[in-house]
């Protein structure tokens, strides 16, 4: 039954009325309000709260698409009541999601004739995307040990200390051992000869990552693919790679046709890309392909028919929405080869840009590269009177929603700030942001030193007579003081579990 209310008057002091009763009596006990209030009055309350996010468009933390054009977002709205697994019903919406895998196919080098299907799903991101290929390469290395009588109970993974945390979730929710090569100072890429000195006969695949969430940076997956080759042939295994393309995938094949680390090295067995990161779609729609066939065991397979016809589906969900599947297929045909290369040359154009005017100020290291994702990362030359977190958190003020982080192991005494340069980000924006950041730099260099966080990575000081150097404070400590501080800082904002 659905509850119509009327709003006889429905000016400002009647909304106001409402939300002031919503406010004292169900926000404070997070509970569903007694009483129905109109929808105007329920439609003002929720954008009134909204109106406290930051803004998407200046959200430089985030990867994910923030504008589409607004043909696009009509099709969206006409479509968001479907439910793509009604494939009986909605069957163009199939037809649009298997044209989008065998595009992305082809894209990426799959060795597969014009007239033949591509093998890959469209999901609701990367994350689902890696359990679905995580799960395919368990299940294969698991019936190749069966086979051989020996045992498969104790599977790994081995991939760089950068991955993005959907693999820390793959490996702990289907048990399956991840083995990180550790970072170093200089280097925030996994290093392929520490990576396949990891693998041994329980090693279900290689994780390579094209585009480091951290720098951008891509790995070399044609070495990867070489050494493992090598290592493949010595000791009998048959080790895969699955490539991690979630920032990278619809970068290299425009920017950087040559790079191989797609299907046309022979170890890559699957990639997955989010569709909502530079696939310029909307958040809610990753994809994942395979090689072959083969590299996708039919028992992962399920077959329903009670929706209608026989509909063969390989998710972790079963439900979710069609529109960002067709979004990505007006993206498609709307921008074709030609626009997707025009748009990332733009994103890097405007990156350079940004990374030209951070180094003039003399301040930061840069640690991003220039071939990768238009991604800028840096950090401070000197932190001894404020970090990077004091920047980040003063640049909020001009509404920059700029992420300050510390590396993963073992380069935790690193910290950056990272800039995301998405299709939105333009040529005035990048030179608004750094006029703001020298701004805060100006400012922050007449507060008193020692702020309200310490310094964000680990100062190296002679004391002492001698070459004896001692460290002022241990990478421990200060990693310490920085999580709890930001800890802090999350907690006190943060109602929900999670």
């Amino acid at each position: 039954m659905v509850v119509t209310t009327t709003v006889t008057d429905s000016d400002e002091s009647v909304h106001s009325t409402f939300a002031s009763r919503y406010v004292r009596e169900a926000l404070p006990k997070f509970k569903m309000p007694e009483h129905s209030i109109p929808k105007d009055a329920a439609y003002q309350i929720i954008n009134d709260e909204l109106m406290l996010d930051g803004n998407p468009r200046l959200n430089l933390a985030s990867f994910v698409t923030t504008w589409m054009e607004p043909e696009c977002d009509k099709l969206i709205m006409a479509s968001i009541n479907k439910n793509y697994v009604d494939m009986d019903e909605y069957p163009v919406t199939t037809e649009l999601q298997n044209r989008c895998v065998n595009m992305i196919a082809h894209l990426f080098n799959a060795p597969m004739g014009n007239e033949e299907t591509a093998i890959g799903v469209g999901t609701v991101g990367s994350s689902e995307a890696i359990m679905l290929a995580g799960l395919a390469m368990k299940r294969k290395w698991q019936k190749r040990r069966q086979a051989e009588g020996k045992p498969y109970d104790k599977p790994n993974i081995v991939t760089g200390a950068n991955v993005q945390v959907c693999w820390e979730k793959f490996a702990r929710y289907f048990e399956v051992e991840l083995k990180e090569v550790k970072l170093r100072e200089g280097y925030y890429v996994m290093d392929p000869v520490k990576a396949v000195q990891m693998v041994d006969e329980n090693t279900i695949c290689v994780a390579a990552i094209l585009g480091s969430t951290l720098t951008g940076e891509f790995e070399d997956v044609k070495l990867l693919n070489d050494l493992l080759t090598k290592k493949n042939r010595e000791t009998g295994w048959d080790t895969p790679i699955h490539v991690d393309a979630a920032s990278g995938g619809f970068i290299a094949p425009f920017l950087y046709p040559n790079l191989k680390w797609d299907f046309r090295l022979p170890l890559v067995k699957s990639i997955n890309v989010s569709g909502h990161k530079y696939g310029l779609v909307y958040a809610g729609v990753g994809w994942v392909v395979w090689r072959s066939k083969e590299d996708l065991p039919e028992e992962l397979i399920f077959h329903i028919n009670y929706l209608g016809s026989d509909q063969p589906t390989f998710t972790l969900n079963f439900s979710k929405g069609s529109s960002q599947i067709i979004a990505q297929y007006y993206q498609f045909i709307r921008l074709g080869f030609e626009g997707y290369k025009d748009i990332m040359e733009n994103c890097m154009a405007n990156a350079r840009s940004l990374r030209e005017g951070i180094e003039k100020t003399g301040r930061f290291n840069i640690l991003s590269k220039d071939e990768g994702v238009p991604v800028v990362t840096f950090s401070l030359k000197d932190s001894s009177r404020f970090t990077v977190f004091n920047i980040a958190e003063d640049l909020r003020r001009f509404g920059w929603i700029v992420p300050a982080y510390t590396m993963p192991p073992d380069a935790e005494h690193v910290a950056v700030l990272r800039v995301v340069v998405r299709e939105d980000f333009s040529r005035g924006l990048a030179e608004r942001l750094m006029g703001d950041i020298e701004r805060v730099m100006k400012e922050l260099d007449g507060k008193p030193s020692g702020g309200t966080v310490k310094a964000a990575h680990v100062t190296a000081a002679v004391e002492g007579a001698g070459n004896e150097k001692r460290l002022k404070k241990s990478v421990e400590e200060s990693q310490r003081e920085i999580t709890t501080y930001w800890k802090r800082l999350v907690d006190g904002k943060r109602t929900g579990v999670c």
